[in-house]
């Protein structure tokens, strides 16, 4: 049995609003989205024109710096234009769909008996490349380089995250372990999936053939793929490490088993503002604004933080937006965008605080309505020791912030920016008395650092 690493810093944010084990499959959305700013660093080509009909895996549009990257398309029907924002910077792309899909076929076969170069190909024809993403900088992984380890995690410690042990059963555990043969033939080192103990009892994790199985337990961000990477096989300068997350690894099984691109998921409907919060099963890019029908506190969008994702790394959208290509779960949390008397100085008992500043740490079991008013505005910033506590890394994260604050290249890369992605850091903002936007600028001293080294 594997050793267990026990992980003391972190913080579980005691939301209201977990989703319930009750799975339903949600109808068929009138439109579908593909979201290009979902895919950081890629710059979206189209190959299609409007009204032109497309089947389930066609090719949508391709990376303009690597033409051999495409994202396809989730179901078959016809492509329904673009939506534009600044500089006409492309925000979505829509797609108007049967009412039942039409695949295109790229072949069975079993990853096993197939090249590198064989898995390869089909993972890029279908558009399932996207799926998998490297570290450093949290991109698209380059089809040429080789990694020199593969990490899936089996568990999400997350703000009101998806059950991963629910939400894999039946047949799709087949398709997980014939995922996992297909990313086995795509690095020379090892598969690594990560479980939680004690939570994780689903045997198609615990049981999984082919990789190197590692075990967790400790509070958020336990679960994020980079904290892991931290603690097994740490990413240096030169380093090339690939991740991709269970759902994925179950679409790529479909894909080996079928010959197919099945977009099939099941996401999280969670949240205080959510009356019926539970599983939805929907295709990739679907929107949201079904699941939303009958099935909030109120009807006033303004009042109301959607949420892609959750509430420490998702995007705000809309209420009828549609679905991150990376996201299980959708949040509904009330907007702070109402003043308060007093503000934080004002004495309630049903506030939280990660510190002692409130009495929330007498009752550690009670669940809390939070809303996203961030209670201040930016201040100095200063060395407090608060991201110490909730950042389970062995690196410096106020020194690594300030030095790509100052563009100091040579001094972040000492300082491990390499190990790190916005949202390993999502907890220090969350926590930080300066107010400082720590998940922003990790992104800027990547992308800045990946422009000077290319």
């Amino acid at each position: 049995m594997s050793k267990t690493i026990r992980l003391r810093k972190g913080l579980n944010i005691p939301l209201k609003g977990e989703a319930e084990k009750i799975l339903t499959n949600a109808g068929r959305s009138s439109t579908y989205a593909i979201k290009p700013p979902d895919f950081h660093g890629l710059v979206p080509r189209m190959l299609l024109q409007e009204g032109e009909e497309v089947k389930a895996g066609a090719p949508l549009f391709y990376n303009k710096h690597d033409e051999r990257i495409i994202i396809t398309s989730p179901v078959s029907g016809q492509y329904a234009g673009l939506v534009r924002g600044d500089k006409r910077r492309v925000l979505e792309v829509r797609l108007k769909p049967d009412a039942v899909d039409d695949y295109l076929d790229f072949g069975s076969a079993d990853p096993k008996t197939l090249s590198r170069n064989k898995v390869k190909e089909k993972l890029l024809a279908s558009g399932l490349w996207a799926t998998i993403r490297q570290r450093p900088y949290s991109i698209i992984a380059d089809p040429d380089d080789v990694p020199k380890s593969i990490f899936i995690s089996a568990f999400d410690s997350a703000p009101l995250a998806p059950d991963l042990d629910f939400i894999i059963n039946g047949h799709e555990a087949l398709a997980f372990q014939t995922g996992l043969d297909a990313l086995n033939r795509l690095t020379e080192g090892k598969v690594h999936l990560s479980i939680n103990e004690p939570q994780t009892m689903n045997k198609t994790f615990t049981h999984a053939s082919g990789v190197e199985i590692h075990r967790f337990s400790g509070p958020h961000p336990a679960g994020n793929v980079g904290i892991q990477i931290h603690h097994i096989d740490p990413v240096n300068s030169g380093d090339i490490v690939w991740y991709t997350d269970i759902q994925s690894v179950v679409i790529i099984g479909k894909l080996f088993e079928k010959g197919i691109y099945d977009s099939t998921k099941i996401i999280a409907l969670t949240g205080s503002e959510v009356l019926k919060p539970r599983y939805w099963r929907i295709k990739q890019g679907a929107s949201i604004e079904e699941l939303m029908k009958n099935n909030l506190t109120t009807e006033d969008n303004s009042s109301l933080r959607f949420i892609s994702g959750n509430v420490l790394t998702g995007s705000k959208i809309s209420r009828k937006s549609y679905i991150g290509f990376y996201d299980s779960q959708v949040t509904v949390i009330p907007e702070g965008n109402k003043p308060e008397f007093m503000g934080w100085l004002s004495p309630k008992l049903n506030k939280y605080s990660a510190s002692r500043t409130l009495f929330s740490y007498l009752t550690p079991w009670k669940k809390y309505r939070i809303d996203t008013n961030m209670h201040g505005g930016n201040r100095a910033f200063v060395i407090s020791g608060q991201y110490e506590k909730v950042l389970p890394m062995d690196i410096l994260p106020v020194q690594l912030i300030k030095a790509i604050m100052i563009n100091d290249i040579e001094m972040m890369e000492k300082l491990g920016i390499y190990e790190v992605a916005p949202e390993d850091l999502a907890l220090c903002e969350f926590v930080c008395t300066s107010k400082t936007e720590v998940q922003s600028i990790i992104k800027e001293g990547l992308d800045r650092l990946r422009k000077e080294l290319s």
